[in-house]
């Protein structure tokens, strides 16, 4: 079944509309933001559809909403997570604040899918998009524990897997992420030296 693409283009908009609102959790207040993402989501689709393909792959789209569920929780779970921790860090001031910016190479290559990626990192405390640089397909993420490279790719990577289905990416989960030159291996500080542990001592020391 191959219906026309631009009200299942409107739909998704009216959800990414929910992520940029920050919705309270309670079917009310979801129901009520949808609706108002449809009422901009749909118009915007209809004057943009001659961007993309008339048609779109339901059945492909269906197979991928549990992948999009589940990414959707995934972000959840790190939203409260992520909220837990950066009040921890306010009301705690033994716990370190050791910024840094990360730079997180992509596997994912379309422009919904790296925004996706990018607001989610920027709607999660702690975590912030900078910027991203279309040559070598990388985003720059600033970071509250940004020194800890680790802690602030792993929840990207998890979320990414999901958006490679989702999206219907060249690459699948599980493929090797590409290398940005002059960037950190997963493991090294941003900075370059060596990832700080929880005791504070570097490893290997």
């Amino acid at each position: 079944m191959r219906p026309r693409k631009w009200p299942v283009v409107g739909v998704l908009l009216a959800v990414l509309w929910l992520f940029v609102r920050g919705v309270a959790l309670d079917p009310a207040s979801i129901l009520g933001e949808f609706l108002i993402g449809l009422a901009f989501g749909l118009p915007v689709a209809f004057a943009f559809r001659r961007f993309y393909t008339e048609r779109t792959e339901l059945g492909r789209n269906l197979r991928a909403l549990p992948y999009a569920g589940v990414y959707v929780a995934l972000f959840l779970k790190e939203l409260l997570t992520a909220n837990i921790d950066v009040a921890y860090r306010v009301l705690a001031p033994s716990m370190p604040l050791e910024p840094g910016v990360v730079v997180v190479p992509l596997r994912v290559e379309t422009d919904a899918a790296i925004t996706t990626i990018a607001n989610s990192i920027t709607l999660t405390p702690g975590t912030l998009t900078m910027d991203y640089d279309e040559e070598t397909n990388a985003l720059y993420v600033h970071g509250i524990t940004g020194r800890n490279r680790e802690a602030v790719v792993e929840p990207i990577r998890a979320w990414e897997d999901y958006a490679l289905v989702i999206f219907d990416e060249e690459r699948k989960p599980g493929d090797p992420v590409p290398e940005v030159p002059g960037a950190p291996r997963v493991g090294e500080r941003a900075d370059g030296g060596p990832d700080v542990t929880e005791g504070g001592e570097a490893d290997g020391e």
